[in-house]
């Protein structure tokens, strides 16, 4: 019997039974042909989600009131 080191024996909680379950029902759910392109996806998406998190925050500045029109109340509107 094979026994996997600690950090791959409970991934979140979950036996390697249970995994094996979980991806089981996304291979019927998705189908084996889109499966690939979910797993991309995530990845993708992890990827991005921890490239903004490393990233400093943006500085903004206070926005500057809008400047007033002159004379533009006491001209007659155009007909």
């Amino acid at each position: 019997m094979v026994t996997l080191p600690g950090k791959y024996a409970a991934f979140m909680g979950l036996g390697p039974t249970e995994l094996i379950v979980i991806l089981i029902i996304l291979l019927v759910l998705f189908g084996g042909s889109k499966l690939p392109g979910l797993a991309k996806g995530m990845g993708q998406s992890i990827k991005e989600f921890k490239k903004a998190s490393k990233e400093e925050p943006e500085v903004t500045k206070p926005a500057e009131p809008a400047a007033k029109p002159a004379d533009s109340a006491s001209k007659p509107p155009a007909a």
